[in-house]
């Protein structure tokens, strides 16, 4: 399902919706930072950069030509998508070290928090006639002792069939492909959605400028996001990829574990494709 509507999705709009997303976040920058913290983290990242310069011979038309490519991405909005696609994962590898329940990835600069409440038995939000393959993607939230979490919360969102996300891309419903789903008293959720297509992220902004200069593609498999939580529990931030699917080995985001690859299969019902994923929460 290709119109004119979400052909005209820009890096420009998607930076600018997600750099104000972020900003709803209500982060307060270095308010209240640990002066040594900083000092040590700052000191250590110049003089990666000043040892980088050095090996490698910086010229000042690249330096140039850096300093005014830093400035764009600003001016494009794109900070969150810059560092969501190439240090996110990394951030997210340190915070989740010592996890020992469902593994977690990146969240991305797509989410939106506040997606419509549905019960453990559900059906996301999406237009008539929605393209893709239909999924029952379906599971338990469990302790790591196996015991159900009744009432655990399942946010999920995705990109549509043409790779775009609703609330980033014109023509497509505000909640469209996003719901939190309520667990029931055993923990267990069956969710109803048609599969993600892989999608490019956007290349007309500065990004796209830095992954034509340096040789790269820009592709991210196709994907679920989803965010699980209980009280009393952690939080696991994660996404879930398809076996056999389009860069599944060389996402661009280098965000896929091999612990978050499905394998799904046809649905009982005979129409698309189901699936079966239990999440298992630390305690807090």
């Amino acid at each position: 399902m290709t119109d004119i509507s979400t052909e005209q999705a820009t890096a420009a709009a998607s930076g600018a919706a997600a750099t104000e997303r972020f900003r709803t976040k209500g982060h307060t920058g270095a308010a209240g930072a640990d002066t040594a913290r900083v000092d040590t983290l700052v000191s250590e990242l110049l003089a990666a950069t000043h040892d980088i310069i050095r090996r490698h011979k910086l010229s000042y038309a690249e330096y140039d030509a850096l300093k005014a490519w830093l400035i764009q991405v600003g001016e494009d909005g794109e900070w969150p998508l810059f560092l969501d696609v190439w240090v996110e994962h990394v951030v997210e590898e340190v915070a989740g070290e010592n996890r020992e329940g469902s593994k977690g990835t990146i969240e991305g600069p797509y989410y939106v928090p506040g997606a419509p409440s549905l019960p453990a038995e559900a059906t996301l939000p999406m237009r008539d006639g929605e393209e893709g393959t239909p999924l029952l993607f379906q599971g338990q939230v469990t302790t790591a002792l196996g015991t159900p979490l009744p009432g655990a919360v399942i946010e999920m969102w995705h990109a549509d069939n043409d790779g775009y996300y609703s609330q980033f891309a014109p023509g497509l419903p505000e909640w469209n492909l996003r719901g939190t789903v309520v667990a029931d008293a055993q923990g267990h959720f069956g969710i109803r959605t048609i599969e993600p297509a892989p999608y490019q992220i956007p290349t007309d902004g500065s990004c796209g400028q830095l992954i034509a200069a340096a040789g790269w593609h820009a592709w991210r498999p196709a994907h679920l996001h989803l965010k699980v939580s209980a009280p009393g529990h952690q939080l696991v931030t994660t996404q879930l990829y398809f076996k056999g699917g389009s860069h599944v080995a060389d996402d661009i985001a280098q965000a896929v574990k091999p612990e978050l690859i499905l394998d799904p299969g046809p649905a009982a019902d005979g129409g698309g494709r189901e699936v079966t994923y239990d999440f298992v929460l630390d305690k807090a």
